[in-house]
């Protein structure tokens, strides 16, 4: 039988000999220079508070010397609709964006941003990816263009926020609106005029009558971005109840990480999706209770389900351009079809 002695005089040559496994391993990790990756997000500075930068903080400390993200901010290495082509040739290294904003040249892109009702509340957008596979159409369609795409979550509702009350449907004729391509294309009928600046431009559009408003976001970021400061109105309807937006890599560049380090990549991109869904969801309620800068304004029911309508026509329109966007369109009907006949709260009426 071993002794008490021995038993500990074994375990403390074991011991001795796994620390010093790990000091002779260490250096060889801690001398090789750090991964660097450059990662440009759709969103300007004081957005990209909330939006980005805790996740890219947090890896880059967990990363621990082995991998840094350099963040930069809307427009600033690219504009924001070159991001997909300066992704995709390795100029850049990762992008944080919607399909739609960036251009990117896949079946998906329609999608992408605020297609108008798919859903209504941002818990929708991960049920869609997860549960429903459209994690795997997005992953397939980039996969082809030499982009990896990482995940997808839920960013803000789409409002109108503008500098003349909104009470009817007629009020949005003639409105020169800053939105999103297919949103835009989508309002078209209502007698919206799109118009596309760089995102940084955008206040003092409205300031100088360029725009009439936006249509780009909810709440929350008409008061963080200072779109509150310029605006009086609030439209309580939106056309989107959740913003689809997503993190992409070079497809090279991923493959070239550590499977540790595509693990924390992904961690840090869930925890990124989790704290907007509480920053918007608590930000939405309580700047309509409490803001004081912008007035709410409703179109009635019984006008604007004429959007409504106009939205699933829409949607048979883009189902009809191609299989992947008539796969896509099957799956949103699926869902929202479910969620309709599971009534309240998952949808009211």
């Amino acid at each position: 039988m071993t002794s008490r002695r021995e038993f500990l005089k074994n375990a403390g040559l074991t011991t001795v000999a796994a620390a010093g496994a790990t000091t002779l391993a260490a250096p060889a990790v801690l001398g090789q220079a750090p991964i660097k990756w450059r990662l440009q997000t759709y969103a300007g500075p004081a957005l990209g508070e909330h939006v980005i930068k805790p996740a890219i903080d947090a890896f880059n400390k967990a990363a621990n010397g082995q991998m840094e993200i350099e963040l930069f901010y809307a427009d600033q290495l690219v504009p924001t609709s070159e991001l997909f082509r300066a992704m995709q040739k390795g100029t850049i290294d990762a992008v944080q964006s919607d399909d739609d904003s960036m251009a990117s040249p896949t079946e998906v892109t329609v999608f992408g941003g605020y297609f108008p009702f798919a859903t209504r509340y941002s818990l929708d957008v991960p049920v869609l990816f997860n549960q429903y596979g459209l994690k795997k159409i997005w992953e397939d369609e980039y996969a082809k263009v030499g982009v990896k795409h990482i995940s997808a979550g839920a960013w803000d509702p789409c409002h109108f926020a503008t500098k003349d009350p909104i009470n009817k449907l007629e009020d949005l004729k003639g409105k020169r609106i800053f939105t999103f391509p297919t949103a835009g294309r989508f309002l078209t009928q209502f007698g919206v005029v799109p118009v596309t600046l760089p995102w940084e431009d955008i206040q003092v559009a409205v300031q100088t009558g360029e725009l009439d408003g936006i249509a780009w976001s909810g709440i929350t970021e008409d008061y963080t971005v200072g779109w509150a400061d310029v605006t009086k109105y609030f439209l309580t309807n939106n056309i989107s109840g959740a913003w689809v937006g997503h993190f992409f890599a070079n497809n090279d560049r991923w493959n070239e990480l550590p499977d540790h380090l595509k693990v924390m990549l992904q961690l840090a991109m869930d925890s990124s999706h989790l704290y907007r869904q509480w920053w918007y969801w608590g930000g939405e309620a309580d700047l309509r209770v409490n803001g004081s800068k912008l007035q709410l304004t409703s179109i009635p029911d019984y006008e604007w389900v004429v959007v409504e309508q106009a939205a699933l026509a829409f949607w048979d329109e883009i189902a009809a351009e191609s299989p992947v966007k008539a796969q896509v369109v099957e799956i949103i009907k699926k869902y929202n079809d479910v969620m309709s006949k599971a009534g309240q709260p998952y949808r009211n009426g």
